[in-house]
């Protein structure tokens, strides 16, 4: 008895490094590849809403830097509708994937891309919370933060992503450096960061991705 529990045992600890080594194995190759999960249609889809609510803002807001609710409202709910969007997308993905590299392609990208929202909506309770005087710095933050986000992920995306990256860190620059007084709160900053950088972000998964798998399959057919 005593043998037969001991080589249970080994059995069991092999096994169980056995299990560990091709967790780990699955992860090195879901980092080795692209994460095909952003679709080009839904990101310029909510590029042209951040456009078409940045144009609707004096309309909305008029007057944004004595209306901080109005306007925190207005945009956080384009951001939740955004983030539903992309919620359906992975969890579409998710179902279809097959167990393996791709299931763990999805939860890296998840893992690499939700700190940054988290950290920009705990920030904006803080601000909102805090001095009102300095809630102007938010579409730079924000800006800042969703540069953080993409340039986290370019080692899952194609390698054109990181300029998307760039545009979202140069807006989010721009914005602090030049949106405050009568420029804050104003409709461009968050429809050139927001609206410019999701629908250049769409163009870069198009050329790179969907472009590319829809001549495949043209020629196939």
């Amino acid at each position: 008895m005593p043998c037969s529990w001991r080589w249970k045992r080994i059995i069991t600890v092999e096994l169980h490094e056995a299990l560990s080594q091709i967790s780990d194995i699955r992860q090195q190759m879901a980092k080795s590849q692209i994460f095909r999960g952003y679709r080009s249609a839904s990101v310029a889809i909510t590029g042209f809403l951040a456009i078409a609510t940045a144009c609707l803002q004096p309309v909305l807001v008029p007057v944004p830097s004595e209306q901080p609710e109005q306007y925190l409202a207005l945009w956080i709910s384009v951001a939740v509708i955004a983030v539903t969007m992309a919620g359906i997308q992975f969890i579409r993905r998710a179902q279809h994937a097959q167990p393996g590299v791709s299931r763990e392609l999805t939860r890296l990208a998840i893992e690499q891309f939700m700190p940054c929202i988290v950290i920009g909506a705990l920030m904006t309770v803080c601000l909102y919370a805090g001095p009102r005087d300095a809630l102007w710095v938010l579409p730079g933050l924000w800006g800042l933060f969703f540069a953080m986000g993409i340039l986290s992920s370019c080692r899952l995306l194609p390698p054109q992503t990181f300029y998307a990256g760039l545009y979202y860190l140069v807006c989010g620059c721009c914005c602090l450096l030049l949106g405050h007084n009568d420029q804050a709160f104003a409709a461009w900053q968050m429809g050139v960061t927001f609206g410019g950088g999701h629908l250049l972000t769409a163009a870069i998964l198009y050329w790179t991705l969907e472009r590319c798998h829809d001549e495949s399959t043209r020629q196939a057919s």
